[in-house]
């Protein structure tokens, strides 16, 4: 073997990794777009249940027009959300507006056995999860994609094409709390 073979053979070796790399951040960078939109579709979901909800609140709970108008508010911030940061405190925000809907609502009996209104709850709820489920694997997609723009040698590679990770869609303050142990006192 000649010099030049070896030398010929080296760079197309390179450039077959190169082009290897490459590939990968794109697709990645894809995964990571169809994740967010997985996350995006379960949103829209919950966006359009929540004015069937407060309508149905509304017939029972007349007084509780601070707490509909909250929801309301809360979903209007959350729809006009633009990046992954601001989405996250939006939702945090109509997670809280919600619970305190569902609060109201223990204190209409008649309310609690409507079954639209029970039908709502349960649809809701289903969302909820497939948010959850959607956003670990965006989560772990973002992570995968952050990794490889990190390690050597395909960060040299992620760098020179100007690929980017992407921000974590983080757990809010009270997600956070439903994870720690509950305190009983007697």
């Amino acid at each position: 073997m000649s010099i030049p073979f070896i030398i010929l053979l080296v760079a197309v070796i390179i450039v077959l990794w190169a082009v290897f790399i490459y590939n990968r951040f794109v697709a990645l960078t894809n995964r990571t777009e169809e994740a967010w939109s997985d996350i995006d579709v379960q949103l829209k979901r919950r966006y359009d249940l929540v004015p069937n909800l407060v309508e149905t609140v509304k017939g029972y709970a007349k007084h509780e027009a601070g707490t509909l108008q909250k929801v309301t508010e809360a979903r209007t911030k959350a729809m006009n959300a633009s990046t992954v940061a601001e989405h996250a405190e939006a939702e945090n925000m109509l997670t809280g507006a919600l619970k305190s809907l569902f609060a109201v609502s223990e204190a209409y009996p008649d309310l609690k056995a409507n079954t639209n209104f029970v039908e709502l709850q349960r649809e809701l709820s289903d969302t909820e999860n497939k948010i959850q489920a959607a956003r670990r694997f965006y989560n772990s997609v973002v992570q995968e994609l952050q990794n490889a723009l990190e390690m050597f040698p395909s960060n040299l590679i992620g760098s020179a094409f100007g690929f980017k990770t992407r921000e974590f869609f983080q757990l809010g303050e009270g997600e956070q709390a439903a994870r720690e142990p509950v305190k009983v006192k007697f």
